[in-house]
Order: C-alpha cells, then sequence, then structure tokens
C-alpha cells in the first residue's frame, strides 16, 4: 500500500510539473490578444477636463513663436539651424496684428520672425520696447490668416490659489500648455536695469525657456500675466514662475503701440551695485555717473572720479532711508513725472537736501 501511495504521489507530482512548465505556452496560446482589442466605452470627460480643453481651443490661436537673430541675412525661415539666436512665444494683441513678448526675446536682434498657431510664418518688425517692464509690441508684416486677439482680464483681483494656464513654446514645442495655481502675488522680480517690476505673480505652472512672452490665463482663458522668468538653478522649471500682471502689461503696451516707448521716472543717475555698496559699508546708493541734461546732473549732483572715488551718496528720499536703487525708482515712480522730490545726499561725511523734479529718463543718451 506505501509503494502504491508514493507511485500515485510521483505521478501527480509529475503531471503538476509539466502544468508548470507549460503554462506560459498554454496562456499564450489560448488567450493571447491576436486581434484588435474591443475598445472600452469612455464616458464622458470630466467637467474640468472639458473647461481646459475648451480653454486651449480658444485661446492657443492667440499665442505665436517668436524668432529672432542678430543679422538679417536672408529669411529669418529659410534656414532656421544658422543664426537664430533666440526664441520665444508671444501674444497676438489686437486685429491690427501687434503681438507682445518679452524684451529679453527680441533684445539685440536685428531680425524677427513669428510663426502663427496656422502655421503660417510672417515677418514682424518692433513697435517699441520697455526694457524696465521685459515687454515689446511687435507688429506682424501682412499675415493672410486672420488673427485672434486674446481676451485680456485683470490680475489687481487675482487670489492665491486660484488656477492658472501657460501656453507657449518651451524648448521650441509649439502650442505646449501647462496648469497650476497662483502660488503668491507681489513678488518684486530685479531685472538686469536699476529697474524692477512690482507685483509679480508667481505660479507654479510648469514655464521653461522658451515660455517667455507667452500668457498666462484665469480659468475662463482671460490673460492675467505675461510669463517672464523662472527662478531655478538649473535653468529648467522648477515650479516657481513669474508673471508680469497684465495691468501693467496693458498699459505699457498701450503706450508701446501710441509713442514707441514708455516713460520712465527718474532722475538721471547711474548708481553702484548694491553688492558693492554693501561691501563698502555704505548704507544708501553710490552715485556712479549722472546722465547729462538729467535733474540729477542740473541739481549738482555728481559721480565718482575717474580714480575711483566716491563724491555723493543718495541716503533718503522725501524723508524716508533709502537703501537700494529699487527703492529710490520706486518712489519716484509713486511721485510720478513733473513732481519734485527731495533727496538727501550725503558727500565727505556731510548731508544736504536737494529737491528735484522727476523726469522721464528714457530718452536721455547713457553716453
Amino acid at each position: 500500500m506505501p509503494i502504491r501511495f508514493l507511485r500515485l504521489a510521483i505521478v501527480w507530482l509529475l503531471v503538476l510539473a509539466t502544468f508548470w512548465v507549460m503554462e506560459p505556452y498554454l496562456l499564450a496560446l489560448w488567450f493571447s490578444a491576436s486581434t484588435p482589442r474591443t475598445v472600452t466605452p469612455r464616458g464622458s470627460l470630466a467637467a474640468g477636463e472639458q473647461s481646459t480643453i475648451e480653454l486651449f481651443k480658444n485661446v492657443s490661436p492667440s499665442v505665436v513663436h517668436v524668432f529672432a537673430r542678430a543679422a538679417p541675412t536672408g529669411s529669418l525661415f529659410s534656414d532656421q539651424r544658422q543664426g537664430v539666436v533666440q526664441s520665444g512665444s508671444g501674444i497676438i494683441w489686437d486685429p491690427a496684428g501687434h503681438v507682445i513678448t518679452n524684451n529679453h526675446v527680441i533684445n539685440g536682434t536685428g531680425q524677427i520672425g513669428v510663426r502663427l498657431a496656422s502655421g503660417e510664418f510672417v515677418a514682424a518688425r518692433v513697435v517699441g520696447t520697455a526694457p524696465n517692464y521685459d515687454l515689446a509690441v511687435l507688429q506682424l508684416e501682412r499675415p493672410t490668416c486672420a488673427l485672434h486677439p486674446i481676451a485680456v482680464g485683470r490680475s489687481a483681483d487675482l487670489q492665491v490659489g486660484q488656477s492658472t494656464f501657460a501656453i507657449g513654446n518651451p524648448y521650441g514645442l509649439d502650442q505646449t500648455l501647462t496648469s497650476g495655481i497662483v502660488s503668491a502675488l507681489g513678488r518684486r522680480l530685479p531685472e538686469v536695469t536699476a529697474h524692477e517690476v512690482k507685483g509679480m505673480i508667481q505660479t507654479d505652472a510648469p514655464i521653461n525657456p522658451g515660455n517667455s512672452g507667452g500668457p498666462l490665463l484665469d480659468s475662463a482663458g482671460r490673460l492675467i500675466g505675461v510669463n517672464s522668468a523662472i527662478l531655478s538653478g538649473s535653468g529648467a522649471s522648477a515650479g516657481i514662475g513669474f508673471a508680469i500682471p497684465v495691468d501693467i502689461v496693458n498699459r505699457v503696451a498701450a503706450e508701446l503701440i501710441r509713442g514707441g516707448h514708455v516713460p520712465s521716472a527718474g532722475i538721471g543717475i547711474v548708481a553702484a551695485k548694491q553688492s558693492e555698496t554693501t561691501s563698502l559699508g555704505i548704507d544708501g546708493i553710490i552715485i556712479v555717473r549722472t546722465l547729462p541734461g538729467s535733474p540729477a546732473a542740473n541739481a549738482g549732483i555728481e559721480g565718482a572720479t575717474a580714480d575711483g572715488v566716491i563724491r555723493d551718496v543718495i541716503t533718503e528720499a522725501n524723508g524716508k532711508p533709502i537703501h537700494s536703487m529699487e527703492e529710490l525708482t520706486s518712489t519716484l515712480e509713486d511721485a510720478g513725472i513733473g513732481k519734485q522730490v527731495t533727496l538727501t545726499v550725503e558727500r565727505n561725511g556731510q548731508s544736504r537736501d536737494v529737491k528735484l523734479t522727476v523726469a522721464d529718463v528714457s530718452q536721455l543718451s547713457q553716453g
């Protein structure tokens, strides 16, 4: 009896081992999908998905790809591999063919072209630039397809936490949509000039190189900002992007279209870098030089000497301490062009009050 049981056990073990070895082949034989699978009905899209899809359909025709290069040699689009030094995004502003973009997208270039959402390539010229706001207005030259100006919203009533959407051309990838929220409001973002754009919108919607000049939108598809910068050690999106508020864009664009430049409130000085001032232990604004014919020059304010001796340092404006050029610029803008301000200027340890009239310094020679 034990021998018979052992034989049966061996037989069953052999059978099980055979099935274990054959299992993959049997599954492949009986269950392989050798014909196309039946599509499972999806059902309706979620309401949030539908609204995002509609937003993209409505707004994407208003977003363009801007190309620029330094020297006008041949057609910009005939050979994009040679000479294209900068590219970014742009926004169709009005039916006349004006396009809003960042100044840094076209700065220092001599030839500009735009690819519309339809795929049409159009040459463009610069109408005006506002470097202090990192904005520029272009004019499309004879587009053949219909233009779709973007819907304009407001930035003054934005709230942290509301949805944001960005459309642009990151890394040259046309018509890319990303989404996020308003992460913060009222950020101060220093520019390459002494000016700083106040009230910047911070968003975590992914913004990468190539998004510059493109729109930041609210959930209604309205323009609430122009994407301008990211905060990242690697140069790629790190969830901290900044957009110029549309209320500023609306005002600056109108001035550029109307007159080609934006008046800039100032007194005509060139200041030392903040890091240099701090390293010298000076609390205020070191005057490097004054611009010829400027209010500062006419008031007797002097820059450093040729051998680097500091002459004048601005320490107060209208009775309030001034620690940086950004603070002074803000004070002058709040006062307005044509208004008078009182500066406290220190020279050789002696302070004096100087009254100046704020002027439009955008046209003063920097030479």
